[in-house]
């Protein structure tokens, strides 16, 4: 009877560190994807803004055309996008 007691209790504990193991991997995961997400938006952010204040130096300088300057706008902006696939991938 002892011995019964005893394996049960031992599966008990068993299964309980299991399912505590198992239960902490997702929400580490979904900490580290949403810290990926937030990077991502940041530099994302961050490649809009340099794309303004690129065309605006564009403009205020006179040296381009007006398509050129959306052109380097564009560019500024894809480099960002770029940037935010390296961090999320």
């Amino acid at each position: 009877m002892k011995n019964v007691k005893f394996a049960s209790v031992l599966i008990g504990t068993v299964l309980g560190i299991a399912a505590g193991t198992f239960a902490y991997i997702p929400e580490t995961l979904a900490t580290e994807q949403a810290q990926q997400r937030r990077e991502g938006r940041d530099a994302n952010q961050a490649a809009k803004q340099d794309a303004r204040s690129t065309k605006v130096d564009c403009r205020a300088e006179n040296n381009k055309s007006n398509a050129e300057c959306r052109q380097d706008k564009r560019d500024t902006k894809q480099e960002g996008r770029q940037e935010k696939r390296e961090i999320k991938y």
